[in-house]
């Protein structure tokens, strides 16, 4: 058996491969394109034996990783945080990053990470496009108001890109070179609407035959995009033994810091996929009127106070969610509460 540790970057794949004994069999860079990847293949293969590799999380590591288990090697791709906690260095070059990860794979010391298959990873990519082309609209939204400010207009509209205030838009004076600044935003504007609206009826389409969509839809302030999200950011519900360890994968649990007497609750960990944060935040927004969690959220609401009650208390309806979630999907059941959602009345 030969490890190999591989160390990527934007231009370069550098490769240090041991075997069982932990001696030296190869120290080479090659460029991460798919014929360097299928030479190094075959190069290392020369000696005889199966090959485990090990490559850190990053952009481009999955087109590594599925390159070279083509042909015949077993990747695997470990956590980038964990894997510099294993093996912190004084000097770090890639060449030594490369030689660490062969080690940690010749010691089976490697943090690996889940890997989605490719169905999952065009579920997330169509719902993570569709977020970055409102990302794009809110931007600029934003830059038109404050566009607007600058020159002193008022906005005495709800909604300033509604047909009252496109018609206030087209009344307004704004000089050169801003006007058509604001003219080609309004364009784009209409464009993105165009091509989310789109994503979403895509979205709704492919929901209809996906086996968690309309279980995720039961539960309290989840809709057909954020389903859709949460389903494809979780992936297997498998991998998660209890409703604790897919709240922990979400990051919307505080960072513990203990020591004896001492116990310190810090920020959130936001150790989990960003996009699935998102999609429990918003869900919670909207749970938060549910029968079920209103009174809960009213709690945590006015025992924190003004000032951060209701971030917090959306947060925790947000981890309330993910327990949920995973019951639903685990025992392939509708979301049904326990217990009476709301005192009884006599």
């Amino acid at each position: 058996m030969l490890y190999a540790g591989l160390d990527l970057s934007r231009k370069r794949l550098d490769v240090h491969v041991l075997d069982e004994e932990g001696t030296t069999v190869e120290v080479m860079a090659v460029r991460p394109d798919a014929d360097a990847l299928r030479t190094l293949a075959a190069h290392v293969f020369r000696y005889g034996q199966e090959v485990t590799a090990v490559i850190e999380s990053m952009t481009g590591a999955r087109f590594v990783h599925d390159q070279l288990e083509f042909r015949g090697w077993d990747v695997a791709i470990g956590d980038a945080v964990k894997v510099k906690g294993l093996a912190p260095l004084a000097a770090k070059t890639d060449k030594i990053d490369a030689w660490v990860l062969a080690e940690l794979g010749r010691r089976d010391l490697v943090p690996e990470i889940w890997l989605p298959t490719p169905d999952v990873r065009a579920e997330r990519e169509r719902v993570r496009f569709r977020l970055h082309l409102v990302r794009h609209r809110t931007a600029l939204k934003n830059r038109i108001h404050a566009t607007l400010i600058t020159f002193g207009h008022p906005v005495p509209v709800a909604d300033l890109f509604g047909v009252k205030g496109r018609e206030l838009l087209a009344r307004m004076d704004v000089p050169e070179p801003w006007s058509s600044s604001l003219a080609t935003s309004l364009a784009m504007v209409d464009d993105l609407d165009e091509r989310i609206d789109a994503c979403a009826k895509d979205l709704r389409a492919l929901g209809a035959d996906h086996p968690s969509i309309p279980l995720l839809l039961t539960v309290p302030g989840v809709g057909h995009i954020l389903a859709y999200t949460i389903a494809s950011e979780i992936g297997d519900i498998r991998r998660f033994a209890s409703p604790k360890k897919l709240t922990g994968y979400t990051g919307l649990c505080p960072k513990v810091y203990q020591s004896g007497d001492r116990d310190v609750r810090g920020p959130l960990a936001k150790n989990g996929p960003k996009y699935l944060r998102w999609a429990l935040v918003e869900a919670a927004t909207h749970a938060a009127r549910h029968p079920h969690y209103k009174e809960r959220y009213e709690r945590n609401k006015k025992r924190l106070g003004r000032q951060r009650g209701a971030k917090v208390a959306r947060i925790d309806i947000a981890r309330k969610l993910a327990e949920a979630i995973w019951h639903v999907l685990t025992k392939n059941e509708p979301f049904a509460p326990a217990g009476p959602a709301m005192p009884l009345v006599a």
